[in-house]
């Protein structure tokens, strides 16, 4: 009796509704989680150049403290540098590998909209509310549709290696270097290696030791900043070094930028300089180089997910924007939309000249209320989503999607919370 007493409560545990909604919502994170770490062993694969079971541990120390918003980063073993006998020859591996740089950039988009979807739906198919407790086992994929700077990098790391029987010993000396943006007290911070627990490491380059005639220097590529060349900074700051360059020139803004190396060779100082309206704006970042940065994902792209700015951008080859979406995630989103007000900016090209609109995000999510220049809104949306390279009507999917995000009040407040805590964390930097 007490046998099949226990077989009838299995059954009826088994058979509740509740219960079997839980089962198949495990069951389709676990698949989702298999899914995903079959990409990111890819990803890792290309990061290091290795078959599968000879890798070094890429993911972090696995470190994630109780409180701390984001898992703690780690380093490997410095790289050796490339020996280039000459400045000519040298030039021939920069021109070959900024070649490179520039296919990448005109073929794949930028794009940290796609994750951030990625993101809702997954959490919305788990049954979880709570997204701290989401996000700390969510380990986002990393797939060429969606690159942000980690993708583009990795990617990057891949193409270069078609260069290793012109350049030997190239590609086991090509590393990513993890970089902090916005750093107020630079001399305090580049004074030791990053502190993991007051870092968030919210963008990744790639980095190449160099030493050109006994010269020591680091190439540094950017492709998740649409940098179209190979930076190179020499520690004397004598030729070939990369001075003050343009970045872009447009009507409304200047961005210059400029690289220079620390006396001990471990940091990058980048100043971003600003010109609008006549007046000069400079910001700080520094690229830590003196080791491989080893949590591209677990660390960078996760912290990427819950950043309150997101864009879908198309590059030229040299860098230039050519088409795109960007916009602002705001604690009364809600509230603006409600008033008609809260909206993407659309842009793409129409000759040689720049066409920007500004489009509501309300208008997809009631498709009855339509306007007299919906029109014109929608061949925009079309002629914008054709120069990202999207099939048609895809664009206008991806931003119906993000309204419908936008809209959900908890996620959006949660996600912001959570942006809000890493600012914390590297407020003092």
């Amino acid at each position: 009796m007490t046998g099949q007493y226990l077989k009838l409560e299995l059954h009826n545990l088994y058979s509740s509704p509740s219960i079997i909604r839980m089962i198949k919502s495990r069951r389709m994170r676990w698949e989702d989680h298999v899914a995903r770490m079959g990409e990111t062993r890819n990803a890792y694969r290309i990061l290091v150049g290795k078959p599968e079971g000879k890798r070094p541990q890429l993911t972090g120390s696995g470190e994630w403290p109780k409180g701390h918003p984001l898992p703690l980063p780690s380093w490997g073993s410095p790289k050796l540098a490339l020996s280039v006998p000459n400045v000519e020859q040298y030039e021939d591996l920069a021109s070959n590998v900024e070649l490179t740089v520039q296919q990448l950039l005109q073929a794949h988009n930028y794009n940290s909209v796609g994750n951030l979807l990625r993101f809702y739906e997954a959490f919305r198919a788990s049954g979880e509310s709570n997204l701290v407790h989401f996000y700390r086992s969510y380990l986002p994929p990393v797939t060429p549709e969606h690159y942000t700077c980690v993708g583009l990098a990795l990617e990057l790391l891949r193409r270069l290696s078609n260069l290793e029987t012109k350049f030997p010993g190239l590609t086991s000396r090509l590393y990513l270097a993890s970089c902090e943006e916005s750093i107020e007290d630079v001399d305090g911070y580049i004074r030791e290696e990053p502190c993991k627990t007051s870092v968030e490491k919210e963008h990744v380059l790639v980095a190449l030791r160099v030493e050109v005639a006994g010269r020591p220097g680091i190439l540094l590529l950017d492709p998740g900043y649409h940098i179209a060349r190979a930076v190179t900074v020499m520690a004397d700051n004598l030729y070939p070094h990369t001075g003050w360059f343009t970045q872009s020139d447009e009507p409304h803004c200047r961005k210059e930028y400029q690289y220079t190396l620390t006396a001990d060779g471990n940091y990058i100082i980048w100043r971003d300089r600003e010109t609008r309206s006549g007046l000069e704006s400079i910001s700080i970042a520094a690229v830590y180089v003196g080791c491989p940065f080893l949590c591209p994902v677990t660390v960078t792209e996760r912290r990427n997910l819950v950043y309150n700015f997101r864009s879908l951008l198309s590059r030229d080859t040299k860098g230039h924007l050519v088409a795109g979406i960007y916009f602002k995630i705001t604690d009364n989103a809600r509230v603006v939309m409600d008033n008609g007000s809260f909206s993407f900016t659309a842009f793409y090209q129409i000759g040689c000249n720049t066409k920007r609109l500004k489009v509501d995000f309300n208008r997809y999510l009631d498709m009855q209320q339509k306007s007299s220049n919906d029109t014109r809104i929608d061949t925009a949306i079309a002629i914008c989503g054709q120069q990202l390279g999207l099939p048609p009507g895809q664009l206008e999917a991806i931003v119906t999607s993000l309204a419908t995000l936008l809209a959900d009040d908890s996620f959006r407040e949660q996600l912001l919370g959570i942006n809000q805590d890493i600012n914390d964390v590297a407020c003092d930097n």
